[in-house]
């Protein structure tokens, strides 16, 4: 159903609507693979924040998990997150006049 479907991406822009998931998402969009204390280092956040979100973004499908002993790797779920970071990249790059 469209409304349906529409309540469903309007979900996932809010969720990719916080700058620091953006940079989780980056910084896993250029690594294979990263844990949750790498990652904090790299996008300058705590680690109980970076859990967080985290949670949220696995939640929502657009990372994934894999457990390792006692460290925890995450990683882009898809292809298709990536291509909606690098479109979105590209259409900053695009510029333009707003009018």
């Amino acid at each position: 159903d469209e409304a349906l479907h529409a309540e469903e991406c309007a979900a996932l822009f809010r969720l990719l609507g916080d700058p620091t998931r953006l940079r989780i998402l980056g910084t896993l969009a250029s690594t294979a693979e990263l844990c949750v204390h790498e990652i904090a280092e790299r996008v300058d956040a705590s680690e109980t924040k970076v859990s967080q979100a985290l949670r949220l973004l696995r939640t929502a499908r657009v990372v994934r998990n894999r457990r390792d002993g006692r460290h925890i790797h995450y990683r882009l779920d898809d292809d298709h997150v990536r291509a909606l970071l690098d479109t979105a990249a590209a259409h900053l790059a695009h510029g333009g006049d707003a009018a």
